[in-house]
């Protein structure tokens, strides 16, 4: 739809594009900034993950590793022996934080390292290479928590990322240019509109200064022709 078709070149509707023009720039304003500050985070962020991800596949290596260690000399019905006893299983508690207006996932973990004691399986009838391959996975579950919260973490503030430089983008390359387009339009169809005004009040006077004359004329014309008549009266008189 054209700009004329949408606005109305009043003095009223300028003044409302300016403020919306006013407006959208600040709000442009603060948009990019929070676009900056997420993107910042971000990368803090993802720096924070890659050390994760290291850590978790050293992590899963090492687990994997202590578990066929174990497998190989104790036995699989040992290992699952052992497993099996487990009396308390890891618990996960989920919370929320706020990072530049965007709500986070905060997984806390409990339960998850246990003394040799509390596993549950009798010291006697396992080995040392049992309780390595359990402390093991007792930390590769702490790390795929912290994995969880950030990857998580990174999914959100991607996603509020890409909403924000969307709505950066509408304001800088669409709303604002349609509102100083209107701006324009308006601004010159009152110039427009003023100069018509001008003409026509200019055409106004002219008018009345020539209807002006012209009654004058007539008065000067009238006054000549009785000035004239009575000349003649006067005339005939004394004849």
């Amino acid at each position: 739809m054209a700009i004329e078709d949408e606005v109305k070149p009043t003095r009223k509707d300028l003044m409302e594009i300016k403020d919306r023009i006013e407006l959208s720039e600040q709000g442009h304003e603060t948009l990019e900034k929070k676009r900056d500050g997420l993107i910042m985070e971000f990368m803090e962020i993802l720096e924070e993950s890659q050390d994760v991800r290291d850590h978790l596949e050293s992590d899963y290596d090492a687990a994997q590793k202590k578990i066929n260690k174990a497998r190989a000399l104790d036995g699989d019905v040992a290992v699952r022996g052992a497993a099996s006893a487990l009396a308390e299983t890891p618990q996960i508690t989920l919370e929320s934080k706020n990072i530049m207006g965007v709500v986070v996932p905060q997984i806390e973990g409990s339960k998850v390292r246990k003394d040799v004691g509390e596993r549950g399986y009798s010291l006697l009838d396992t080995s040392a290479r049992i309780d390595e391959a359990a402390e093991a996975y007792e930390q590769l579950i702490e790390t795929i928590i912290i994995a969880a919260e950030i990857e998580t973490a990174m999914k959100k503030m991607l996603d509020e990322i890409e909403k924000t430089k969307r709505r950066v983008n509408a304001l800088e390359f669409k709303l604002i240019p349609e509102l100083k387009d209107a701006q324009e339009f308006i601004e010159l169809r009152l110039e427009e509109m003023e100069r018509e005004e001008i003409f026509r009040l200019k055409k106004i006077k002219e008018k009345k200064e020539q209807e002006e004359k012209q009654e004058k004329q007539e008065q000067r014309d009238a006054e000549e022709e009785s000035r004239l008549s009575d000349e003649a009266s006067a005339a005939t008189s004394s004849d």
